[in-house]
């Protein structure tokens, strides 16, 4: 039986102005963190440190951080969120942005709800029904209009960038891909490119613990720091894979069958390997 994907969080409600032992938050936040606590927030693979701060003053709010360098996906990050909620996309809204001490700083907005991961209270089909909707308004919108390119050829190369510098973690590989090398599973990649884009905006990351639902209904994206141009299955080739592992291979036929596609199953081989190497 796959993993399911969930939230882990470590509780320490008496971290002030740092988030561990050598890690400073930004000077000009300290304000933010004096009258609440904070939890450590972690899932996936992401580089990143997260952490929510629940506020007596205030609303609650995100601290996201990771290292500066040639592999930085925060500033990307931020750049989409604000984009976003330019074009009216549910998301976390961005209250201030740095770099500081050799890291990339996002301080934002908590979506409401939970993500669909660990909404206890929402039955599968409920669930199927939200995702499936969700990408569907998602991958509406004028492709045009998106600043950002994700297609297969960026990415590929982002893949290649990644295979050179040594950060692909094998260990964490698909189980039919266990125990082969970074190099050999590029190598399959390059081999099974498709030919053809369909284009629409993507999120780039559309698993369940990505998605928020406030009750029974959709509330926002989270982790969009990947939104930007693709074929439609980046979306639902990590999707299919995501309701798999979290509520069974029994519930990818009605979720194709709510966005209201037949399932390419070339093109979800194709994305779900794509996303090995991220």
């Amino acid at each position: 039986m796959l993993p399911k994907e969930r939230k882990t969080i470590d509780t320490d409600v008496n971290i002030v102005n740092k988030v561990s032992d050598n890690l400073l938050f930004p000077a000009a936040w300290h304000a933010y963190f004096l009258d609440g606590g904070m939890e450590r927030q972690t899932v996936g693979e992401s580089r990143a440190d997260v952490f929510r701060l629940r506020r007596q003053s205030g609303a609650e709010v995100f601290v996201k951080s990771e290292r500066a360098d040639s592999l930085s996906e925060l500033p990307q990050e931020i750049a989409r969120l604000r984009w976003m909620r330019q074009v009216g996309l549910p998301c976390p809204q961005v209250l201030e942005a740095t770099t500081e001490n050799g890291r990339h700083w996002l301080l934002m907005t908590a979506v409401a709800g939970r993500d669909l991961a660990s909404a206890a209270n929402l039955a599968p089909a409920q669930i199927v029904q939200i995702i499936a909707q969700a990408l569907r308004s998602l991958h509406a919108i004028p492709w045009e209009r998106c600043p950002f390119d994700h297609r297969p050829g960026q990415r590929v190369i982002d893949a290649r960038a990644r295979v050179e510098a040594q950060v692909v973690d094998e260990a964490n590989f698909d189980n039919e891909r266990l125990g082969r090398t970074a190099a050999d599973v590029f190598a399959e990649l390059l081999s099974s490119t498709p030919d053809t884009v369909d284009a629409v905006v993507v999120h780039g990351d559309a698993c369940l613990p990505n998605l928020m639902a406030d009750g029974s209904t959709f509330s926002g994206f989270i982790d969009c720091g990947r939104l930007g141009v693709s074929d439609r299955y980046q979306d639902l080739a990590l999707a299919t894979r995501s309701i798999t592992r979290n509520l069974g291979q029994q519930w990818v036929a009605p979720f194709f069958d709510v966005y209201g596609v037949v399932p390419d199953m070339r093109r979800i081989r194709f994305y779900n390997l794509l996303d090995e190497f991220f």
